[in-house]
């Protein structure tokens, strides 16, 4: 026998979980960051809620990932002539 309160609490807990799911794949970045620092104010963890709404930034911040931290530590070494075969140099054509 169920209630229809708790088919209620249910359909509640879903449409929340697709609006996160949501929310963290289309906001805009900036959003996102506003809402954390929002939700950061009120007791939530910040971590946690950063890494949900994917706001952390994938660049530079030393994830390793994209691998930024390791190309400028080395683009003084790349600017000399000895470059490494594994980079290749797309060059580019403006045509104006």
């Amino acid at each position: 026998m169920s209630s229809p309160l708790w088919q209620q609490v249910i359909v509640a807990v879903i449409v929340a979980a697709a609006a996160l799911h949501a929310g963290s794949k289309y906001l805009p970045a900036a959003w996102r960051r506003q809402l954390v620092f929002w939700l950061t104010r009120r007791g939530y963890d910040q971590n946690r809620v950063a890494a949900l709404l994917h706001s952390k930034s994938s660049c530079g911040d030393g994830c390793a990932s994209c691998g930024s931290c390791a190309s400028s530590a080395s683009a003084p070494a790349a600017a000399s002539s000895d470059v490494a075969p594994s980079q290749r140099v797309i060059p580019l054509h403006v045509q104006r």
